[in-house]
């Protein structure tokens, strides 16, 4: 079965992206890498290391150390789809880091798009 072509996009290239989309917004690169370490798990070197080595979208998600249960808290629409309504999967991960960093480039504040209690 083919699956979507950014599962087999490497997280570093899309990286700079979300860094620039946040630091149009006065964002930080730190804070950036703080959303996805709080998504995934990763530690600062081994996020560093996945973004240098070409590590896919696939292996990034799969190789996860711990996928944060609180991500079901993310809600909202990202290119035009539900992310609370997506099928449970990779594309879902995917674009609730998407929504993650769209959260943080739109100006919310850091323990909102971490959801803080």
């Amino acid at each position: 079965m083919a699956g979507h072509r950014i599962f087999t996009t490497s997280v570093g290239s899309v990286y700079p992206h979300y860094v620039a989309k946040a630091g149009k917004k006065g964002r930080t690169k730190a804070e950036v890498d703080e959303v996805i370490r709080w998504l995934t798990g990763y530690e600062q070197a081994q996020l560093e290391a996945r973004i240098a080595d070409g590590t896919d979208f696939e292996t990034f998600f799969a190789g996860a150390p711990a996928l944060n249960p609180a991500r079901h808290a993310v809600k909202g629409v990202i290119c035009g789809i539900r992310v609370e309504e997506m099928e449970p999967g990779l594309m879902q991960e995917i674009r609730y880091l998407d929504k993650l960093v769209d959260e943080l480039a739109r100006g919310k504040a850091m323990e909102k798009v971490l959801r803080a209690a």
